[in-house]
């Protein structure tokens, strides 16, 4: 009769796991992979930063985890920072998909790859691509997840709210490869003397064009189609200055585009879904509240 009982009571954990069990897919399955060429280079994972971040990604994947409960119909892509050197796929990942879940926002996690001369022909390319094609997946499968077309946004971390920066206000050709909203957590926006070097050494491997210069003077490119922004930054980050937040919270104010930004006093830089000594872990439910009450 336990023994039944067992069964019974393990048969329901594993049922409860396959229905809430995250998806994950391979971002390029079937096509060829844009601005790749063949190399060596072996993924790996490394302690760093406090967490896991995994580097030398040249398999692209986004991880999707339904909305658990009261599904709001919107969903987000996340994409996790690393300086484009590698991605922190757990605290800036992983963790903030299950809490979305569980607050009913479908989240999908981003592993995009590394924009390095040995796997790509134009490796400054390569971020971009892959977060639209994770945008694209997304709108495909909107019916699937009970998601709405016109709401479906990204949030990004460090090197990842710089790509979901440029996701934002690069617009594609095609509108499903664009975010109906964007979260910049301890983002880059301004193209200071620091970062255009950072740039050039990390995403791409070169000196920037003139062209490439204006377009990544992301602060200009703001205008009123821009997506609406939850911006969140800490005071005392000496990697990614505040400067880059409040600049970007002013010209979507300028531009009349709505925009909610937190500050927290301490903090850093890099963390991902926060603590509760400093309170910066304040900011995710702050984030989901902000989503399902916004009009996107």
């Amino acid at each position: 009769m336990r023994r039944t009982r067992a069964k019974h009571i393990l048969l329901f954990f594993l049922i409860c796991g396959f229905t809430y069990a995250q998806e994950e897919l391979k971002l390029w399955d079937g096509q060829e992979k844009p601005f790749y060429k063949e190399n060596n280079l072996k993924e790996f994972e490394k302690e760093i930063w406090g967490t896991t971040a995994v580097g030398n990604i040249i398999e692209p994947t986004l991880t999707i985890y339904k909305a658990k409960r009261e599904n709001t119909g919107k969903a987000v892509v996340i994409i996790p920072g690393g300086g484009y050197e590698l991605v922190a796929m757990y605290h800036e990942g992983y963790d903030l998909a299950e809490q979305l879940s569980k607050n009913g926002i479908t989240a999908a996690v981003l592993k995009y790859r590394i924009p390095n001369p040995e796997s790509s022909d134009q490796p400054h390319k390569v971020p971009l691509t892959d977060g639209r094609r994770a945008l694209k997946i997304m709108h495909e499968k909107a019916e699937t997840l009970g998601v709405s077309k016109n709401e479906i946004g990204v949030v990004g971390f460090s090197a990842g709210s710089h790509l979901a920066t440029v996701l934002g206000l690069w617009k594609s050709d095609d509108a499903d490869e664009d975010p109906d909203f964007t979260g910049l957590i301890y983002g880059v926006t301004n193209l200071t003397e620091g970062n255009q070097g950072w740039l050039e050494s990390n995403l791409y491997h070169r000196k920037m064009t003139e062209e490439e210069v204006v377009q990544n003077t992301l602060l200009d490119l703001v205008d009123k189609d821009s997506p609406q922004a939850f911006l969140v930054h800490a005071l005392d980050d000496d990697s990614c200055k505040l400067e880059e937040t409040t600049l970007y919270a002013q010209k979507l104010v300028d531009n009349q585009v709505l925009v909610e930004t937190h500050i927290f006093p301490e903090g850093g830089h890099g963390f991902g879904v926060g603590s509760a000594a400093d309170g910066t872990n304040q900011w995710v439910s702050l984030f989901v509240n902000w989503v399902k009450n916004s009009e996107f």
